[in-house]
């Protein structure tokens, strides 16, 4: 078979796939297996998961707490919302982000968080554009087919095979791989582009991902592009945090042989998604949005701060790694959650306010921001760059996060707090 003959099969097969997306569920052949069933009324959570197991019949105590807190929240949001650009928003914006975004609201603060409207404005027209190069000459679409079949199987909207949600997905993903042709299509991008379907449209979506990849803010280009060498870092600067704060962690997890990436890799690859309880991860997505990437290392952190007994006491390395996968079915989580968030995570504290400060910025961290630079303009020259003015959102980029508040100790009983560098 010669290349004609090759490209010729490629197109034939990228046009039966995308005429499948079209057509929908009607005619299509669907194997069982892609529809399995479920009962609506009994098994779906709030946020749209189905469970293997009947939800309780009983609303938790709890549960029911969170939700009545968070309707008397919705009113003063929807003023915010109302009066964004206002010196009284931007002043009460990041208390109330981290006490919770209501969901109901998610949709329209996250918009607003990746100024999603000012870049639509900016780029009129360019999604449809890229959906119709995707179409021609998409090299990833087959990729993304498959994927997209494999994303959230368990949520209402993803599960059924060539659904609306299924279909907006494929949309996105083979869109922006035709829009960023350095990084293409990785198989990490369809949780992150999942995830803001359920709370955008498709075109909103496709500007989002856009703006996590390439805004300095967040700049998840590194992670994506060939040779993941943002993800690198993120490990390497993981493990240099262990070493300082949880030394008895971390030489458990040596003993054992166990290295970062076979724990963490969902945790800094996709923003937690898949791998703690998703109104949880929610959470973490609010306030990432807001602060940006040094959020994701101060969260690695604490899930293994507020589980450290228990994994001391496993003594493998399976063990240890199914614990860590297994977070999001614990029963506990929530509950550590709420007793420690307070202070090792949803407060936002600065350098004066730690008593004790354990600067961990190297040569390391100065040459991987150096990289980033250089990846950044390598970004913009291979993509339509929006040319969004980032300055004033950014403002905050210079300086450090910390990780541990003045109650948090070290494995040796010392109190310690760390700042972390924001540019990893």
């Amino acid at each position: 078979m010669n290349e004609d003959d090759l490209l010729k099969r490629s197109a034939e097969e990228r046009e039966k796939i995308f005429k499948r997306y079209e057509q929908g569920r009607d005619g299509a052949q669907i194997d069982p297996w892609e529809d399995p069933g479920f009962e609506v009324y009994h098994a779906t959570d709030r946020y749209g998961f189905i469970h293997d197991k009947r939800l309780p019949s009983k609303v938790d105590p709890q549960e029911t707490k969170k939700v009545q807190i968070e309707i008397e929240r919705q009113r003063k949001w929807l003023k915010m919302i109302k009066n964004w650009d206002s010196t009284n928003t931007k002043e009460k914006l990041a208390s109330r982000v981290y006490k919770g975004i209501p969901n109901s609201l998610r949709s329209d603060v996250w918009c607003k968080l990746l100024q999603i409207e000012i870049i639509k404005k900016e780029n009129k027209g360019k999604y449809a554009e890229m959906m119709k190069l995707a179409r021609k000459y998409s090299t990833d679409a087959r990729q993304i087919d498959s994927d997209v079949n494999r994303q959230f199987r368990e949520h209402l909207h993803y599960r059924e095979r060539y659904s609306i949600k299924q279909l907006s997905l494929f949309n996105v993903l083979t869109a922006y791989a035709m829009y960023n042709s350095e990084v293409g299509y990785c198989q990490g991008m369809s949780g992150l582009a999942g995830v803001l379907l359920m709370y955008m449209d498709e075109e909103d979506a496709f500007w989002a991902v856009h703006v996590l990849l390439t805004d300095p803010k967040y700049a998840m280009h590194g992670l994506y592009k060939e040779g993941f060498p943002k993800l690198t870092r993120f490990l390497a600067h993981h493990d240099r945090i262990l070493m300082k704060l949880l030394p008895k962690v971390k030489k458990h997890f040596d003993r054992h042989g166990l290295d970062a990436i076979l724990y963490s890799l969902k945790w800094f690859f996709v923003c937690f998604i898949e791998r703690v309880p998703f109104s949880l991860c929610l959470r973490i997505w609010d306030i990432y949005l807001l602060d940006g990437e040094r959020v994701i290392t101060a969260m690695a952190y604490t899930i293994l701060k507020l589980h450290k007994r228990n994994l001391l006491k496993l003594n493998d390395m399976d063990s240890i790694v199914n614990y860590i996968q297994d977070l999001p079915q614990r029963k506990n989580f929530l509950l550590d959650h709420l007793v420690y968030s307070k202070n090792l995570l949803l407060n936002r504290l600065s350098g004066s306010e730690t008593n004790k400060i354990v600067t961990l910025v190297s040569e390391t961290a100065k040459e991987a921001a150096e990289k980033d630079k250089e990846c950044q303009l390598s970004v913009n020259d291979s993509v339509g760059f929006t040319g969004t003015d980032t300055t004033d959102n950014n403002s905050t980029m210079g300086s450090c996060t910390t990780l541990a508040s003045k109650s948090s100790t070290c494995d040796d009983g010392s109190e310690s707090g760390v700042e972390e560098c924001t540019r990893l």
